[in-house]
Parts: structure tokens; C-alpha cells; sequence
């Protein structure tokens, strides 16, 4: 069983920065797992926005590339979320999301992030 929780959301005026952390519990091995970012603004659908992959290539959504970061502490088997010149379009809920080399996949609950002055 993997079990997601993610934290670190909450209000910013835009240009600010906010780190949202993934905490991954799992009896499997942290390191073989693609972990991915994904937002639901309200109304919309739940958009891939950055991954990093069990090798640590990174992929992100063009609409966030050069201002979010995604990186792992394997050791803490936590992914993080960097997110710098925050936009009120980047209003959402976070959530992440793993993927195990057997195709199963887990989802956290979500965090909300707001942008607004």
C-alpha cells in the first residue's frame, strides 16, 4: 500500500513562492517511483504540471516551466514542489500522485494553493 500526503499549500500575493511536499509511506521502494504533480483549478480539470521519474529526469507543463521545481529526497521519500512568481492562475488544489513500476497508481488528498493580493 502507498499512501500520499501533501502539505505546504495556502494564500500568497502573486510573485511570491511556496514549497508543497509530497510525503510518500510505501512498503515498496520509493526510488523505482514516478512521482507527478497535478492542479484542479475551480472548474477545470486536473492538469498534469511537473513529474520527476524514478532516474530523476524532470517534465514540466509549459505553463509553469522556468518558476516550478520538482525535486526528491529519497532518504525522507518526499517529493517537493518548488513554486516561485506565483500567478493567480495558479490557483488550484495540488495533488500528487505515484506511479509503481506495476502501473498501480496512488493519489494524496490535496493541497490548496491560492494566489491572489
Amino acid at each position: 500500500q502507498v499512501q500520499l500526503v501533501e502539505s505546504g499549500g495556502g494564500t500568497v500575493q502573486p510573485g511570491g513562492s511556496l514549497r508543497l511536499s509530497c510525503a510518500v509511506s510505501t512498503s515498496g521502494l520509493f526510488s523505482l517511483y514516478d512521482i507527478e504533480w497535478y492542479r484542479r483549478a475551480p472548474g477545470k480539470q486536473r492538469d498534469l504540471v511537473a513529474r520527476i521519474s524514478s532516474e530523476g529526469s524532470t517534465n514540466y507543463a509549459d505553463s509553469v516551466k522556468g518558476r516550478f521545481a520538482i525535486s526528491r529526497d529519497i532518504a525522507k521519500t518526499t517529493v517537493y514542489l518548488q513554486m516561485n512568481t506565483l500567478k493567480p492562475e495558479d490557483t488550484a488544489v495540488y495533488y500528487c500522485k505515484a506511479l509503481r513500476p506495476t502501473g498501480d497508481s496512488y493519489w494524496g488528498q490535496g493541497t490548496q494553493v491560492t494566489v491572489s493580493s
